[in-house]
């Protein structure tokens, strides 16, 4: 090869770098400037950090009981009162946060996978693999996904791990669809068929070109998925599909406190963890999205 095309192959593969990562700044500084989106992460941020640090952080043992103390309003002692078997609800409280966003995050993270993978791979290949693998993708989605949710949660017996099949099971769908659509749009490119000629496999190109590219959409729906999975998970504890006594969940402490309407601090303070959590998510959904799409873009 002469210096001439060597020259030219090392700019041909620098460049893209180069831009990637200036995208990417651009990308994080116009997110900065979003103050919602700023404030819904710390949020968030916020929750895990109390969440990881419960057992340092909560002042009693969120299963342990003290009758004398049951349906105790906010105190010094109980900062956000008892509940009906004299449980702290802050420690509860704190606890709960635990499970409702380990519970998200795995379903989020494991639905966003699959659907990626299994969508991308119907839109790559085609034909009547993409065919029959959109069909399926419709069947999940004609039905509401709490209602599927919850029929599949009731015929697998209430526990976290059944809710979180449940959840699993009705979650992959839309990105199967999101990325089939990323990739369709992307497969025709010139970056695609400069692999193909190269000798490139044709998993390699979908695993290592198509994919990666699809990333931007289904990062923003992983962002408001896990709010939408911190109101599933809880629905489900709420209904009684979910979290078995006595673990601490958001869902099921709202539960709790649903016959206690004197005793406003038992469901209180857990729906109002579920709904600063669920609207920070929106937030920095909202956020990244306008700053991914280049119209928002221009505009800003």
């Amino acid at each position: 090869m002469s210096t001439t095309a060597s020259g030219s192959t090392a700019t041909t593969l620098t460049l893209p770098v180069r831009v990637g990562q200036e995208g990417r700044a651009s990308t994080v500084r116009l997110l900065f400037k979003n103050r919602m989106a700023v404030l819904g992460a710390a949020v968030v941020v916020v929750w895990i950090i109390v969440a990881a640090l419960a057992p340092l952080i909560a002042p009693y043992d969120p299963i342990d009981q003290d009758v004398r103390a049951r349906l105790s309003a906010p105190s010094a002692v109980h900062w956000l009162g008892t509940d009906g078997l004299g449980r702290d609800v802050f420690s509860r409280l704190l606890y709960g946060g635990r499970v409702s966003l380990q519970v998200a995050a795995v379903v989020v993270a494991v639905a966003s996978i699959v659907g990626t993978v299994y969508g991308g791979a119907a839109g790559f290949f085609g034909r009547w693999l993409d065919e029959g693998a959109m069909r399926i993708v419709d069947m999940v989605l004609a039905f509401p996904s709490l209602i599927l949710a919850m029929a599949i949660a009731a015929a697998l017996g209430p526990s976290i791990q059944n809710s979180m099949l449940a959840m699993l099971a009705v979650w992959w769908p839309p990105y199967a669809r999101l990325a089939r659509g990323q990739v369709l749009s992307l497969k025709s490119r010139d970056f695609v068929t400069a692999a193909r000629a190269l000798g490139t496999p044709e998993g390699t190109i979908l695993l290592r070109h198509l994919l990666p590219n699809s990333v931007a959409p289904i990062l923003v729906l992983m962002t408001m998925d896990f709010g939408n999975a911190i109101i599933i998970t809880a629905a489900l504890s709420f209904l009684g599909l979910g979290a078995v006594p006595p673990t601490p969940e958001w869902g099921a402490m709202v539960a709790e406190g649903r016959e206690l309407m004197q005793q406003w601090w038992i469901s209180t303070f857990p729906g109002l963890a579920i709904f600063t959590v669920a609207m920070a998510c929106n937030f920095v959904g909202d956020g990244l999205r306008d700053t991914i799409d280049p119209r928002s873009r221009s505009r800003q």
